[in-house]
Parts: C-alpha cells; sequence; structure tokens
C-alpha cells in the first residue's frame, strides 16, 4: 500500500512539470555518452605498446615471403594450447621471422602493422635506415595479414627487411596493438628501450628513435660492462 501511495503522490508532481522528465532524459543520455567516452579512453590508454623496461614478448611467426604456413607461436613454455606446442624462442629456421633470434644480435626496432592503408609506408622508412645503423634489426610483422598481399607490396617497394605474417593476430594482442602502425624499439636482449612510436613517422623522426636507441644501448652496456 505504501508504495501505491508513494506512486500516486508523485505523479501529479510529474504532471506540473513536464520538462523534469526531459531533463532526466538528458542527463541519462549523457551520463551514458560520458561512460562511453571514459571507456573509449581507458581502452585506448591501455593499448600502448609494452612498457620501457618490459621484454618484448616472444613469437615466432612465418616471413611474408616463405612457404611457411600456419599462425603465430607465442608460447613461453611448452604445450601452451592455442599458444603454442614449442616455445616460440625455440622455433628457428630461414622461414620463420623469431623476434628472439632478432633481438639476440642487437637493438631492436619492430613495426607491427596491416598490410592495406598508409601506414604502410614505415616499412620503406625503415628500409631507408637499415644501412645507416648496421648494428640495430630492422623487422615488421603484419597484423592478420594476407599473404599475396603483403608480397606484392614487398616487391613493389623493393623492400628486403623481415616481415613475417600474424595470420590470426596473437602478435598484435601480445604486444598491445591499437595504431597502425606501431614501432617497438628494444635493447640487445629484447628489453623494451622506449615507448612506442604509434603513428607512421617521418624518416627524421624514425631515423632520431634509431639514434636514440643505439645511444641508450652502447651506455647500457658500457655500464653493465663496468659491473
Amino acid at each position: 500500500m505504501d508504495g501505491v501511495g508513494l506512486a500516486a503522490a508523485r505523479s501529479p508532481m510529474k504532471a506540473r512539470n513536464p520538462r523534469y522528465g526531459r531533463y532526466a532524459g538528458l542527463l541519462g543520455v549523457l551520463l551514458l555518452v560520458g561512460i562511453i567516452v571514459n571507456s573509449l579512453f581507458v581502452h585506448r590508454a591501455a593499448l600502448t605498446g609494452i612498457d620501457p623496461g618490459q621484454p618484448l614478448a616472444p613469437f615466432a611467426v612465418p616471413l611474408a615471403l616463405s612457404s611457411l604456413e600456419g599462425d603465430a607461436d607465442i608460447a613461453t613454455h611448452a604445450n601452451q594450447g592455442a599458444d603454442g606446442k614449442v616455445p616460440a624462442c625455440a622455433e628457428r629456421n630461414a622461414q620463420i621471422l623469431n623476434i628472439c633470434q632478432l633481438y639476440e644480435q642487437g637493438p631492436v626496432v619492430l613495426a607491427l602493422f596491416v598490410d592495406a592503408g598508409g601506414c604502410t609506408s614505415v616499412l620503406s622508412e625503415m628500409q631507408a635506415l637499415v644501412p645507416e645503423f648496421p648494428s640495430v634489426r630492422f623487422a615488421a610483422v603484419a597484423i592478420r595479414g594476407e599473404r599475396a598481399a603483403v608480397r606484392r607490396l614487398l616487391r613493389a617497394r623493393g623492400l628486403t627487411l623481415p616481415v613475417g605474417l600474424d595470420k590470426d593476430g596473437a602478435v598484435a594482442d601480445s604486444y598491445k596493438v591499437y595504431s597502425c602502425p606501431q614501432l617497438d624499439f628494444a635493447y640487445r636482449g629484447g628489453v623494451v628501450q622506449s615507448k612506442a612510436l604509434l603513428a607512421s613517422p617521418s624518416l627524421a623522426s624514425l631515423r632520431s628513435r634509431v639514434s636514440e636507441l643505439v645511444s641508450a644501448s652502447r651506455a647500457r652496456e658500457r655500464v653493465g660492462a663496468a659491473a
């Protein structure tokens, strides 16, 4: 009975103030928009690549110019189900792009991209810097890339840097990819040196970032040698 009485008491108020309902509806819409915008912001903020000081996530993927088929291996140990039966770092042959093998050889610049759109221009910028920075290992991974399309792209631009295929998007998930391209910079050994670059850089900008990586790598190695 009390509930019925309260409902009856409130109904005349609605009749006397018809704008109240509109304001309440508008407030609800604004709150909903705010929640959506906030969730998008939080989602985007979380997807900014691997943090500096953290190790690169291991992976092994087929090279685009090879005949090898299969999804990415992102396993850190044996028998990890869908991630891989063999640890990714152990998957090595001439048809595989293995990030562990790259960072064992020197500092790494890794680009993750999709094989359509303007962000593929970063591959040409990276290729141009290969002769300038012989100690750095440049490589790229096409996210959910189609082999035929990636091959056409590489051949049309005369690109020789290694490009792998992340067929099922597992590498993109491991690397917290949000933008295209995403460039990660890591020391020898695979520790991330600086924040990921989340936009297509100019050649000068990319050269500057790679120079910083090389300088920081040398300083790090000197400290390690002195310890």
